[in-house]
């Protein structure tokens, strides 16, 4: 079963470090079955919980996964491997259009809030013991919140919105519960459920959101709880519609046990309405993070919810990090006193862009989504020939493996890096990219 290998250890501590090195030294290979618990305990002579706890810490870890009577195997991608790490070459002379980022001319300059920042920090240090959360920010935050209906709730700070979301899960969930997530959906998500020992239950999308249908058969099966992207859904542009809204409270309000996670990352760089989900259910955050519209490295993330999980949120954040950075808080609450961002114009910049290249893809007979954002999903049957056909044309895209669990193969293509002037030109080569072809899948 394991070829020449023998695992050691006697504790289950060490038996887990030994599994642990030798995928790491390429000694198990993915996919490659673990023995079972009672010939494990057998052959190193101890009692076959000691095996079973050491593969429940492997499988928490997301080092191997557990399959009911085919037993245990190593994950064919360790949980903490990033999903942007599935290769994708940028050959010399060829455009990236894979990256995700914003685009930096619409990112405002740092000089003078960082400069705010710098004086503020002067005037009143930032000491130990010292409230984490500069008030005005939260002040702020909460009014953009009210505006956009968000239920009433205590504000705090995270760094980043993926910051937030491991936060939140870990101040309600226990490894082994299961998370219903949108599919396609993040891939740093979808990196982080498994990172932290949860089970992903996927969710299809459409334009308008999460499937109800797929919401409800997910919290059905098990799943513990749910994270919505409202608007800029990342890959495919989807936005939540009031309607949409309407039909996922109906089906949250059925189990008002599950935590829901909204994560509204679009929440100044794209012009439809927010409708919120959050007070449908008893545990609730709503997470806005100023990467998409500020720039990624502010690494600054405002949310709010519940009291509980708010509270819960916070205290952890006391006894690991402390709190995120006042100079960076700072910066963030100058750029928002003074109006950095228009966006109004970021949207339109973006939807220019999008929506161009959603039309051309249309008027040569491939359909796309991209509702909203700067990402425009595009569905193909043949992942691996596609992304290299597009290559040869000089563009990249990013393979919908780094997005998909169960859903049907596809590329991401960011405008952010694109002008008006080059959208026929790619929705070209996207066209004949999206033929099927034969070669090696993603995934």
């Amino acid at each position: 079963m394991l070829g020449e290998y023998r695992i050691t250890g006697r504790r289950a501590t060490e038996i887990a470090a030994d599994v642990e090195r030798a995928i790491g030294d390429g000694e198990l290979q993915p996919g490659q079955a673990l023995p079972p618990l009672r010939e494990l305990a057998g052959r190193l002579r101890v009692n076959p919980n000691t095996v079973a706890a050491a593969y429940r810490l492997l499988r928490d870890r997301g080092v191997i996964e557990t399959a009911g009577r085919r037993g245990s195997r190593v994950r064919h991608r360790p949980a903490s491997t990033p999903r942007e790490e599935l290769g994708v070459v940028v050959p010399p002379g060829a455009r990236d259009l894979s990256s995700g980022n914003p685009d930096p001319a619409l990112l405002p300059p740092l000089d003078d809030a960082l400069a705010a920042a710098a004086k503020a920090n002067a005037e009143h240090p930032m000491l130990y013991g010292m409230p984490g959360v500069n008030p005005e920010l939260a002040a702020l935050a909460r009014a953009g919140f009210d505006t956009d209906g968000v239920p009433d709730g205590p504000v705090t700070v995270t760094s980043g919105s993926l910051d937030a979301i491991e936060r939140v899960l870990g101040a309600h969930l226990r490894p082994g519960d299961a998370v219903a997530v949108e599919d396609p959906g993040w891939g740093g998500l979808l990196d982080l459920i498994p990172a932290l020992g949860l089970r992903t239950v996927p969710v299809a999308v459409d334009d308008d959101g999460p499937l109800p249908g797929g919401v409800e058969r997910a919290l059905r099966s098990g799943a513990r709880a749910l994270i919505v992207t409202d608007r800029a859904q990342n890959p495919t542009g989807a936005a939540v519609t009031e309607t949409r809204a309407h039909a996922l409270r109906e089906v949250l309000a059925a189990h008002p046990d599950v935590l829901l996670i909204e994560d509204d990352h679009g929440h100044a760089i794209v012009d439809l309405p927010l409708h919120p989900l959050g007070g449908s259910t008893r545990h609730w955050v709503v997470v806005r993070s100023a990467a998409k519209a500020y720039g990624p490295d502010l690494r600054i993330a405002v949310l709010t919810g519940d009291p509980t999980t708010v509270d819960r949120v916070q205290g952890r954040y006391r006894l690991a990090a402390g709190w995120v950075s006042q100079l960076l808080q700072s910066a963030l609450l100058h750029l928002w006193r003074t109006g950095a961002v228009d966006p109004a114009a970021v949207a339109a910049s973006y939807g220019r862009r999008r929506d161009a290249l959603v039309a051309a893809l249309a008027e040569r007979g491939v359909a796309s989504h991209g509702r909203s954002g700067m990402n425009v999903w595009v569905p193909v049957p043949d992942e691996t020939g596609a992304m290299l056909r597009l290559q040869q044309s000089g563009w990249v895209a990013a393979p919908g493996a780094r997005h998909r669990l169960a859903s049907r193969p596809g590329v991401r293509v960011t405008v952010s890096p694109l002008a008006l002037g080059e959208v026929d030109a790619v929705a070209e080569a996207v066209a004949l990219a999206a033929r099927p072809g034969g070669g090696l899948r993603y995934g």
